[in-house]
């Protein structure tokens, strides 16, 4: 439950401390991975505190999910969990291959997206596997609901081009919903054996 508490404070205090410290920055336009581009200053802070960090405390939480769900939980809620870890991993390589922010499209800054991009793309299915998976058993009822929740957010945000919010909002309104997740995670699986 620390661990999962511990990233969302780590990453919400690295992008609006870091975020405010930058000059020109805006939370409203600019991506969340800018404030680590190569180059800029406080850049390692803010991959530190804002990427890798909070990625092994959530990849910390996901395999700790697995561990207290046990061989005999059902399928879906087991290849969820290792699905949310392999997510929070690629959340933590968003800092550890930042943005070229004088090349967009160099190899370092499409590493970056790659990382972006395998990190909702392997939590989508998470979160609807843990929904699946967990409602079977009556002490998750909190995990079902906050992965079904999680799995509509990403749906809207990230993965559909709707336009419902600006890019920069949407994100992170997504790593929002994502730390938030990671809560409820830690909570379900600190309450159990």
């Amino acid at each position: 439950m620390l661990a999962a508490i511990a990233a969302a404070v780590l990453f919400g205090a690295a992008v609006a401390g870091l975020g405010a410290a930058l000059d020109g920055y805006s939370q409203v336009t600019h991506p969340v991975g800018l404030l680590g581009a190569r180059g800029l200053p406080h850049a390692l802070a803010f991959n530190v505190l804002g990427f890798v960090l909070p990625g092994v405390l959530a990849a910390f939480v996901a395999w700790r999910l697995r561990v207290t769900m046990g061989d005999a939980a059902p399928w879906a809620a087991r290849i969820g969990a290792w699905l949310a870890l392999l997510s929070a991993l690629a959340f933590t390589a968003q800092g550890l291959l930042p943005l070229d922010p004088s090349d967009l499209e160099s190899d370092a800054s499409r590493l970056h997206a790659t990382m972006w991009t395998l990190w909702w793309v392997a939590l989508l299915p998470a979160a609807v596997l843990l929904a699946i998976g967990s409602r079977a058993r009556g002490p998750w009822r909190l995990l079902t609901a906050a992965s079904a929740v999680l799995a509509v957010v990403i749906m809207l945000l990230a993965m559909l081009p709707l336009d419902l919010l600006a890019p920069a909002v949407a994100q992170r309104v997504v790593f929002a919903a994502w730390l938030a997740w990671v809560v409820v995670v830690g909570w379900e699986a600190s309450a159990r054996p």
